[in-house]
Order: structure tokens, then sequence, then C-alpha cells
């Protein structure tokens, strides 16, 4: 049996925008990217100036919510990968965001 490896080259971050309830990002080859908002549970607990203060990280192979600590990569969104992070560990970052 062989296993045939393909190594993919993972484009680019150029641009994207949120809205309601999808997160759509424009990436260098050309195709954009819709996930639901839902997979991102900061995003969707966050206020509109926190969506907006984000910025490209890893020469565009990611993007990065500072005020959020969330980061999402190009290669997650191309294989449909959800945030990962536990509930109880947004549960606790709910609960910090509550006392401000």
């Amino acid at each position: 049996m062989s296993i045939l490896a393909v190594e993919m080259e993972i484009p680019n971050v150029e641009g994207g925008i949120i809205t309601e309830d999808t997160l759509k990002v424009d990436l260098s080859d050309g195709r954009t990217i819709s996930v639901p908002l839902a997979w991102y549970p900061r995003l969707v607990h966050a206020s509109g100036k926190e969506l907006y203060n984000w910025r490209l990280i890893g020469q565009g192979q990611g993007i990065h919510w500072e005020d959020l600590d969330e980061d999402i990569s190009v290669a997650g969104l191309l294989t449909g990968k959800p945030s990962g992070e536990s509930q109880s560990s947004f549960n606790k970052w709910l609960k910090s965001r509550a006392k401000h």
C-alpha cells in the first residue's frame, strides 16, 4: 500500500468581513472562504470595535484579534476547523469580560 503525499501551498489572507453570522476571508489565490461565526464564540460575543481591531499574523497565514485573544489560521479555515477552545476556557473568558 502506498500513500500519496501532496504538499499544499496555503494562500494568504488579503482581507475579510464579518457579518452578523458569518466570517468571510478573501485569500491570495482568489477564493473567499465563508464560515459560520458561531465556530468562533469569542467573535460572536465581541463588540463592533473589538471585531475591527484585527491584524494579519504569520505573513498573512492567519488573523489575530488582540482584544479577544483570538487567532484563526488560513489552514484551519481551509480544513473546516472551528475554534478548539474548551467550554470551560470560554466560560472563564466570558466571566472575565463581565467584570469590565
